[in-house]
């Protein structure tokens, strides 16, 4: 189901749950219910991530990865070290809703999310206390203040990060930066960090198993991942990007130091 925009520059995704393909090796019935058990476990203490805690991001980064070990998941890096200065804008490709606990284990920060995450259960108080600056992508007129929170929050001394794909992809296509949030750096003059985010299987191959895209569903989403004996979420720090005057060029430029040299910026989708 493809969802209906309201404008002509929201972005959009054109992968669908077809692209996702399942796991050649599955984890046994206990190893779920140990991992679901785990899940539980976590679930009163993510709230204290909203608390301004002495070695606040040292206790970001575990409650991430501890969150990924739930799933299966573990996160290598590569590239340059991880700067994590005050005020810089973090962007990344966009995958799924996994994303968003990558990229916490590496460099935590204030995220910028779908607007109706906070409707979800649970999910939704979870991101009020943490503060999530909600987007709605179909909404061209609110987009200008969703980037002066962004900016407040850079001149703030906070990191912010951003999908600015705008939509999600299966991870073996990827759509183009969107501007917008690139503005945020050039108006608090703030540097940017890409990173490029994939998962991949146990044997090295990409997985599209974490990728949220389309009419998916999140608990079908998690159950892929539960299930799974391990993915391997790679993280390759590029280098830090000054944010210039031109939004569009800071745009690209950040685009152009994570994309890999074999495939054109946008490549179809396989599966599609």
């Amino acid at each position: 189901m493809t969802r209906a925009v309201v404008h002509p520059w929201a972005p959009r995704g054109f992968c669908t749950p077809a692209c996702v393909h399942g796991a050649a090796e599955r984890v046994s019935p206990a190893v779920v219910a140990a991992r679901l058990a785990l899940v539980l476990l976590l679930i009163p203490v993510l709230p204290l991530l909203a608390v301004p805690l002495p070695g606040r991001v040292r206790f970001q980064r575990g409650c991430c990865r501890l969150v990924l070990r739930c799933f299966g998941v573990r996160v290598t890096t590569t590239g340059g070290p991880v700067r994590n200065l005050p005020g810089m804008l973090v962007v990344s490709a966009h995958t799924s809703w996994l994303d968003v606990f990558v990229v916490g284990a590496v460099s935590p920060g204030t995220f910028v999310a779908r607007a109706d995450l906070i409707s979800w259960p649970g999910i939704g108080a979870l991101a009020r206390l943490l503060r999530i600056i909600p987007i709605d992508r179909d909404s061209l007129r609110g987009l200008p203040a969703v980037v002066d929170a962004v900016t407040a929050r850079l001149r703030a001394g906070r990191i912010v990060v951003a999908f600015p794909e705008g939509t999600t992809w299966c991870g073996r296509a990827h759509g183009r930066y969107y501007p917008a949030m690139f503005q945020a750096a050039v108006d608090a003059s703030r540097p940017v960090q890409p990173l490029r985010l994939s998962y991949h299987h146990a044997d090295g191959s990409r997985s599209t198993l974490p990728a949220f895209v389309g009419d998916d569903t999140l608990v079908a989403s998690m159950r892929r991942l539960i299930t799974a004996r391990r993915t391997v979420a790679r993280v390759h720090v590029a280098s830090l990007q000054l944010p210039g005057s031109d939004r569009r060029e800071l745009a690209a430029r950040c685009q152009a130091s994570v994309s890999c040299r074999a495939q054109p910026r946008r490549q179809a989708c396989i599966f599609c």
